[in-house]
């Protein structure tokens, strides 16, 4: 077989039972990279770290996957101011996640022979939504209703990126407010041991100098025999 050394360096065309004892000396396992070259090409490595660090990279790349995704949303020809808000609210979050947007006009009974009242609002969603997304499809009647498709401005994978930095950001601001909240509350037990001391202080009686002891006058000594 031809062996890969650790650090890929090139040991040569050697038997299995030398690649085995190296394997062995290296603490290190044999795998086998290449079975279908003629000879076949192992390498030493440590398999466990090696099956790790596939995985993490798998996952990794999963997370920056970006996937199409269509969302609907569905109006009426009539539709009522408020709904029409809310409507177009959904519609600017999803293009702001970088997701086209399926428009429906729904037509019912006597509306289907007025057709530009769909086209006229269609219209204005795309305009009032212009900075963030574009007419992919333009409206067209299919039956009852009517249909246009919205496409991001901004890439799928770019929303992503943004939202994992905004993420980031607000978990680091409510970190940050922790430490700080943690800081304010040592500052003020201390400021209390502070007060306690004083207090302390204050209270305790000052001691008394005791007075020194006079020393004895010596009297005079009494005459004897008068």
């Amino acid at each position: 077989m031809r062996l890969v050394g650790p650090s890929g360096e090139q040991v040569g065309i050697v038997p299995l039972a030398k690649a085995l004892e190296l394997a062995q000396e290296y603490d290190l396992d044999l795998v086998e990279v290449a079975a279908t070259a003629r000879p076949p090409v192992c390498k030493l490595m440590d398999y466990g770290k090696f099956k790790y660090e596939s995985a993490m990279k798998a996952r990794e790349a999963r997370k920056n996957q970006a996937h199409t995704v269509i969302k609907e949303m569905k109006l009426r020809p009539k539709i009522d101011p408020h709904d029409y808000d809310t409507k177009k609210g959904h519609v600017v979050r999803f293009l702001k996640q970088g997701d086209k947007v399926k428009i429906t006009i729904m037509f019912r009974g006597r509306e289907q022979s007025r057709p530009e009242l769909g086209f006229r609002l269609l219209q204005r969603l795309a305009d009032d939504v212009q900075d963030l997304g574009f007419v992919e499809s333009s409206p067209k009647q299919d039956g009852r209703n009517m249909i246009m498709v919205l496409g991001p401005h901004k890439k799928k994978t770019e929303a992503m990126a943004e939202a994992r930095a905004l993420a980031d950001a607000r978990k680091a601001e409510r970190q940050g407010r922790t430490t700080g909240s943690d800081a304010d509350a040592a500052a003020a037990d201390e400021d209390v041991v502070t007060e306690d001391a004083v207090a302390e202080a204050q209270d305790a009686p000052a001691e008394a100098e005791a007075p020194e002891a006079e020393a004895p006058v010596e009297q005079p000594a009494a005459p004897q025999g008068a």
